[in-house]
């Protein structure tokens, strides 16, 4: 692995440094109060064919990996935007791998395109309110008949819901008590979002307002065989195209929140005067934005490791499991500390740290919990017992 960027992944980090910085905290603060979708934003990345980024070049995407994408979300986060910016974009990059690696032709042919340009929005359909994190225990049932399927059920937490127009969905095609293995059993489909059979409900929630999360409830849908993505029952397979996407880049995402939260605080050490001295003088202040920003680096490399095993067709799921969690912790302690460096003023929405903070927080549950990935640790990297 090597630690320096080449010519195109450094001209994929500035430029979407460049773009990405030109729209202000404040913007994105309106954004988060008035529970605003980011649409100037969403459209200035889509023009500019970032959306694409890790979609094939003859589907009008720009060929790129992982590693490439990861760099532009965390530029992104970094901006100020944090995943309130991350969020309009990053459903689009992971779970459309599952069609990039396992859709027909056809199916690639039909959506590929339009999320690289921008005109069509995915949403991703894992979670269920009874399942959580134990994806094998969902319960949406997709029931085979002619020419297709029925599918019933309820997802919960799923992000951008109500401004896309298709979802990727996980569902059982064959009930788990029926299978050999848990995993077993479970299709992945693409659908549209029907208001006639497809309701959805905002979720209120801390953080991350400009986009909104929905509790989605299905009813006797039929979609056509041709909705299916690959084969019947590998859907668990397929999904994890999608997952270990997922968590390297909001482990990038999570460390843009952090460098901007450092970058803030460590502005406010310099120029906030107490006592005849700048506080960022003082070792009590400047000691823990060191730590934070140490913390960053660190976490960074396993999230850069990540991305590169990913590309590379490695086996990955140790190491973005742990860059999650790394990354994770790292940003919110560095928002953490960014509040507390500014003090009341932290508190403040007109200094954004309480904003990051807020963003920050959300990483170390999703995509997946800090517990659940020291769950993955201990049973498959160190090959304890199952605990669950």
């Amino acid at each position: 692995m090597d630690f320096q960027l080449d010519d195109d992944q450094r001209l994929v980090r500035d430029g979407a440094r460049k773009l990405a910085r030109s729209f202000s905290d404040e913007y994105w603060a309106e954004c988060d109060d008035k529970h605003q979708f980011p649409w100037d934003f969403y459209n200035a990345f889509a023009r500019g064919g970032w959306l694409g980024i890790a979609i094939p070049e003859k589907y009008g995407g720009g060929g790129q990996g992982i590693f490439e994408a990861a760099l532009l979300l965390q530029e992104v986060a970094a901006s100020g935007a944090g995943m309130n910016g991350c969020s309009t974009m990053h459903l689009t990059i992971f779970g459309l791998n599952t069609i990039v690696k396992h859709g027909s032709e056809q199916l690639r042919e039909e959506v590929l395109p339009a999320a690289a340009d921008g005109s069509l929005h995915v949403c991703f359909g894992v979670t269920e309110p009874d399942a959580g994190t134990d994806t094998t225990r969902v319960s949406t049932f997709a029931r085979r008949t002619t020419g297709g399927y029925v599918i019933s059920g309820r997802k919960v937490w799923i992000t951008k819901a109500g401004d896309s127009q298709k979802m990727v969905l996980i569902a059982r095609t064959t009930r788990r008590e029926e299978v050999a293995r848990p995993t077993d059993g479970m299709s992945l489909f693409l659908i549209d979002i029907d208001p006639d059979h497809v309701q959805l409900q905002a979720i209120p929630k801390m953080g991350r307002n400009a986009v909104a999360s929905y509790e989605v409830f299905i009813d006797d849908y039929f979609v056509p065989e041709s909705a299916r993505i690959g084969e019947e029952g590998e859907g668990f397979r397929y999904l994890l195209d999608g997952l270990n996407p997922e968590r390297i880049l909001l482990a990038h995402e999570a460390l843009g929140i952090g460098r901007a939260a450092i970058e803030r605080a460590v502005r406010y050490a310099k120029e906030r005067v107490v006592f005849d001295r700048p506080i960022g003088q003082n070792q009590g202040i400047a000691f823990p934005l060191a730590e934070a920003a140490t913390r960053l680096d660190a976490a960074e490399l396993m999230a850069r490791k990540a991305a590169w095993c990913y590309d590379n067709g490695l086996s990955c799921g140790r190491e973005a499991n742990m860059a999650k969690w790394l990354c994770a912790d790292a940003g919110f302690a560095a928002a953490d500390r960014a509040i507390q460096t500014l003090g009341g003023m932290g508190y403040a929405k007109e200094y954004h740290v309480e904003r990051y903070f807020r963003e920050a927080r959300i990483l170390r549950l999703a995509p997946v919990s800090q517990e659940m990935v020291l769950n993955f640790v201990s049973t498959h990297v160190l090959g304890l017992p199952k605990s669950y």
